[in-house]
């Protein structure tokens, strides 16, 4: 236990033997002890989106997230606190972390999607950024309108109510098109609020509303920018932080990306668990957990199950399209070799039927698939540090140029 942040500890178990950065470890918490490297699932709004905690529970799911920029604007964190937290008000049992709302602020607030930190820029929803100052963001609403004050005392304000494991320090997420000076400026602001995300945070005692202890992670920014990226894990691992994200703006590629957290990854503090803030591509764990990273979120999983996508190892894209029409006659599951429901119960031909009659159910049961198919990634990954055979796990799950096509994105 850390003397500093009681009921929480982070003892690292196993190292690749391959000589990779990978490592396994063992996550404590108030609401018990997760291994790393793990995935955790994005339940936005206090929901991942068509299952039940009890089915993320029996895809065999550690952690999940809730989002603070979305629960302040709805139903609001005195609301989550006076029933109870969102572990009670959600009947999720295990860890959760919840994130500080910068990143949302930065996204609703520049009317662009998530790719945009990641260098690919769209364009498709109304600004609602009034103005960013050293004192915190100003927004308004995507609700209705109202004019809302963001600040680091607030964020870790609105997390203590809200009464997850995990809170993250305010910070501005910098997107891709800004330059250097920028990116160095916003770096240096974000470890001011991190001071005062920490004084507010020792101000509640690290105590959630719930009389629950806290844990914090602070968060690496630096851009596309290799001294920024040192100056920043620098400076965060020197601050009282139980533990790190990696964030900010990731490159115009994803080799790019990977080469950007591995700037960050250089000059992480070496014995604190180490987040991937918004990644989640099973290529990109593969790379990240090589790095040393040990926990991810990404909404992809549960999204692209809404469109219709099936997360399935060694096929071209790491996913089948179920609505592809050589989908409709075929009576196999959507992956032989998955033991979660769908694949236990439902035919690739019948959910390709689902998907066509607007069924939600067609949804809802890739949504299981793609949980339980990160779940096992993970606790593949999790073997092949062990005995040191990432590099054979990879080739399993990521499909290579030269590999038999198997019918992947399309």
């Amino acid at each position: 236990m850390s003397s500093t942040y009681p009921g929480f500890s982070f003892d690292i178990t196993h190292r690749d033997p391959a000589g990779s950065k990978a490592r396994i470890g063992n996550l404590s918490t108030p609401h018990g002890s997760i291994q790393t490297p793990n995935f955790i699932f994005c339940g936005t709004k206090a929901a991942i989106k068509g299952l039940t905690t009890e089915q993320m529970r029996e895809e065999k799911t550690d952690i999940i997230l809730a989002n603070t920029y979305h629960l302040m604007i709805q139903p609001g964190a005195d609301l989550v606190a006076k029933l109870g937290g969102l572990h009670k008000m959600m009947n999720w049992h295990g860890p959760m972390l919840t994130d500080s709302g910068g990143y949302q602020i930065f996204a609703m607030g520049h009317g662009s999607v998530a790719d945009e930190v990641k260098g690919r820029r769209t364009t498709t929803r109304e600004k609602t950024l009034l103005k960013i100052t050293e004192e915190g963001a100003t927004f308004r609403s995507y609700t209705n309108g109202e004019k809302l004050f963001l600040t680091p005392e607030k964020s870790i304000d609105i997390q203590r109510k809200l009464g997850p494991d995990f809170v993250v320090q305010l910070d501005e997420c910098t997107p891709f098109h800004v330059d250097r000076k920028y990116t160095a400026r916003s770096m240096k602001m974000s470890h001011r609020w991190g001071d005062r995300s920490l004084a507010a945070f020792r101000e509640f005692g690290g105590i959630s509303a719930n009389g629950l202890p806290q844990a914090m992670y602070g968060i690496v920014q630096g851009g596309v920018y290799p001294d920024l990226r040192k100056d920043s894990a620098e400076i965060v691992a020197n601050q009282d932080f139980f533990a790190t994200a990696v964030g900010g703006c990731l490159g115009a590629t994803r080799e790019q990306m990977h080469e950007v957290v591995g700037m960050a990854m250089a000059h992480v503090h070496p014995t604190r668990p180490v987040h991937l803030l918004g990644i989640g591509g099973i290529v990109d764990i593969f790379e990240g957990v090589a790095l040393g990273i040990d926990t991810f979120d990404c909404v992809s999983p549960t999204r692209i199950a809404r469109h219709g996508w099936a997360l399935a190892p060694g096929v071209k894209g790491e996913r089948l399209n179920m609505r592809n029409a050589r989908f409709k006659d075929d009576d196999g599951p959507i992956d032989a070799e998955c033991g979660c429901f769908a694949c236990r119960t439902a035919s690739r031909g019948y959910i390709h039927h689902l998907l066509k009659a607007e069924e939600m159910l067609g949804m809802q049961l890739l949504t299981l698939h793609n949980v339980h198919t990160m779940n096992r990634l993970m606790r593949d990954v999790r073997a092949a540090i062990q005995t040191g055979t990432l590099a054979e796990a990879r080739r399993k799950w990521v499909w290579q140029p030269g590999d038999q096509a198997q019918g992947g994105q399309e």
